[in-house]
């Protein structure tokens, strides 16, 4: 998910070019009072995460829709092949007793 740049092409849109400008759309349009440091890292970093209720104030404030905002990767993820645990039993050692070693809730 990129939202960085995204966010300061839809605020370019509307004319809003400082996260000082940003931060008072912010606040008269959505309610929404941000630190400067929080509205400048929506302006420059790549969050992993949004809340949702900083999303409905960005695109309130610049009125837009998420679409707006994000560019998101869809590409599948390819995951290595599962590698199989070693078989201590094979090789000499002891093989737990199934269902030995793990905590079970109380019956």
């Amino acid at each position: 998910m990129r939202i960085g740049w995204k966010l300061r092409m839809a605020a370019a849109q509307r004319e809003v070019w400082t996260g000082a400008q940003l931060r008072r759309l912010l606040a008269e349009r959505a309610g929404l009072e941000l630190s400067s440091a929080s509205v400048s890292a929506l302006l420059t970093k790549e969050p992993n995460q949004i809340k949702l209720s900083t999303l409905l104030a960005l695109c309130t404030a610049l009125e837009c829709t998420p679409n707006d905002l994000f560019d998101i990767d869809t590409t599948a993820v390819v995951r290595p092949a599962a590698t199989t645990p070693l078989n201590t039993a094979a090789v000499g050692g002891s093989a737990p007793a199934p269902g030995r070693g793990r905590s079970m809730p109380p019956l």
